[in-house]
């Protein structure tokens, strides 16, 4: 019988903190330590990436921890490089775990003599040889269908529906949880069907990219909780228009549960400035001192649950429980307590 090998984890320079997260908490599963792989990922000063590994490697179950957040492109060739060294000292398989995927949003020609990036970077990944991909919360869940390899799509859903139950406890039959755009509806309903709450929409209608015209809400609000909910968050101007939007509708507070806290440019400015109580993000996306310093911020920790996803990868059990609020409730036991 093949000797069974403990699952190995490297991590580029994009979010280190959630890559040492995720082996801490392999750690308290596997009640042995797990580190980071011993490598370095530098630069020369021509800002070419260089990296090298410095543990044997060989036969190993390699786990590369990377999102391709901004910078996008240096952290997806990062990625990348990281991926050739690993194949090249002969380890036995490769999993990118991706938090957050970058070129989602390219994944169709809108318009004539247009990219499919996400396609390519799908290319890309496989080519260097990955074997599957973690991620969490792709921006459109077809991109699956972009690899040739198995691609787990992680949701954060599970991990806001033990969120909210714990800071809106006994305010629950007042929640309303509203998607930002008629697109997405389905992660909206999907999340209201977890905590039992109604559904409105906010229908906006663009003008040109990043510019939004008109506004509209579906559904009544007055009186109610509003919980926008959207995949990610970049700049923010949508988000906080269809807070302003929603309080002139009459609703009594207005908060946001986004996967993927971007936050480019004016973003947090304009959310520290806006009617939202509160923006709840992931930490997919390494936060600045902007956003941690932020007071209507919080950043809800996913490493408990990327860590078991890697185990149940690694030990060949199902990744898809994960799904499942129940099943993250005693992996998340620290952080809530459900009812």
């Amino acid at each position: 019988m093949p000797v069974m090998t403990e699952p190995k984890l490297i991590s580029g320079n994009a979010n280190k903190t959630l890559a040492q997260a995720i082996a801490r908490r392999m750690s308290m599963h596997r009640g042995m330590n797990v580190g980071l792989v011993d490598a370095r990922v530098e630069r020369f000063n021509d800002q070419e990436i260089f990296v090298e590994v410095f543990e044997n490697v060989r036969g190993e179950d390699m786990f590369v921890i990377q999102p391709t957040s901004n910078p996008a492109n240096d952290n997806l060739m990062e990625l990348l490089i990281i991926t050739d060294a690993l194949k090249r000292s002969s380890a036995a398989r490769i999993t990118a775990v991706i938090p957050y995927f970058g070129y989602a949003r390219q994944d169709r020609r809108a318009k004539a003599r247009t990219p499919i990036s996400a396609k390519l970077v799908a290319n890309l990944l496989t080519t260097a040889g990955i074997d599957r991909v973690l991620t969490l919360d792709l921006h459109a869940a077809q991109i699956q269908g972009f690899f040739d390899i198995p691609v787990d799509n992680l949701y954060a859903s599970p991990i806001f529906a033990l969120d909210i139950e714990h800071h809106f406890a006994g305010r629950m039959d007042e929640l309303m949880v509203v998607s930002p755009d008629v697109g997405g509806v389905a992660r909206a309903r999907e999340l209201a069907k977890r905590i039992n709450a109604p559904l409105a929409i906010v229908d906006k209608r663009r003008e040109k990219a990043g510019e939004v015209a008109e506004m509209t809400v579906i559904g009544e609000v007055k009186d109610q909780i509003c919980l926008i909910v959207d995949d990610m968050c970049d700049t923010a101007g949508t988000l906080c228009k269809a807070a302003e939007l929603l309080i002139q509708h009459g609703a009594k507070e207005v908060h946001a549960y986004t996967s993927h806290g971007v936050l480019s440019g004016p973003a947090v400015e304009r959310i520290t400035k806006s009617v939202l109580k509160s923006l709840v993000i992931t930490d997919s996306i390494e936060p600045t001192p902007a956003v941690r310093a932020c007071a209507n911020i919080r950043i809800v920790p996913t490493a408990p649950m990327f860590a078991q996803a890697i185990l149940n990868t690694w030990n060949g059990t199902s990744v898809s429980s994960l799904f499942e609020t129940d099943t993250l409730v005693p992996i998340y036991e620290g952080f809530y307590s459900k009812g």
